[in-house]
C-alpha cells in the first residue's frame, strides 16, 4: 500500500507532461493614430421603402374571437353557417311556413324552405322550428350530409 502514493504522483507528472499547453493568446492589433487629415466616415442616408413588406406592428397571432374573415361570406342569411343561426320565429304567409332566423350579429333574417346557407339548406319548416341538411365538411367521414333540427329559442328550454 505504501507503493501507491508514488504510483499515481508518477501518472500525474506523465499526464501533465502530455497534457497540451494552451495557446497564447495574439497581441491584439494596434489602432491606427489619428492623424489630423482625417474624416469620420459619413453616415449612409437610409430610407425606408415598405412595398411587398408586412407590418410589424401587425399582431401575427389571431384575436382568437373570429378566425375566419367575413369578406368572403355571403350576405344576409346565405353568410350564416347551421352553427350560428337560432330560429326565433315561425310563420304564415302565403299557404307556407316561413322562419325567422337570428344571426350572431344579431340581426334576424326570413328564410323559405329551399334557402341555402353557408354550409347547407334548409329542407323543412315546421311549426316547432325547421330542419337543414348540413354539408359534413370532414374528409374521413362516409356521411357527407347530415340532418340538424333548429328548434324555436321558446321550445329549447321546454325540451330540456
Amino acid at each position: 500500500m505504501n507503493g501507491w502514493p508514488t504510483v499515481i504522483a508518477a501518472a500525474m507528472v506523465v499526464l501533465q507532461a502530455t497534457a497540451p499547453q494552451p495557446a497564447k493568446p495574439a497581441a491584439p492589433p494596434a489602432a491606427p493614430a489619428p492623424t489630423a487629415t482625417s474624416q469620420p466616415p459619413q453616415a449612409e442616408n437610409y430610407t425606408y421603402q415598405p412595398e411587398g413588406l408586412r407590418d410589424p406592428f401587425l399582431n401575427l397571432v389571431g384575436s382568437g374571437a373570429d378566425s375566419r374573415s367575413t369578406s368572403n361570406r355571403a350576405d344576409g342569411a346565405a353568410g350564416l353557417s347551421v352553427g350560428e343561426i337560432s330560429v326565433r320565429g315561425i310563420l304564415q304567409s302565403r299557404g307556407a311556413l316561413v322562419a325567422m332566423i337570428q344571426g350572431p350579429d344579431k340581426k334576424t333574417y326570413i328564410v323559405h324552405q329551399g334557402d341555402k346557407l353557408a354550409d347547407g339548406t334548409i329542407k323543412t319548416i315546421t311549426p316547432q322550428g325547421l330542419v337543414v341538411m348540413q354539408e359534413v365538411n370532414d374528409p374521413l367521414s362516409l356521411v357527407k350530409q347530415r340532418e340538424v333540427s333548429k328548434l324555436l329559442r321558446s321550445l329549447e328550454g321546454a325540451k330540456e
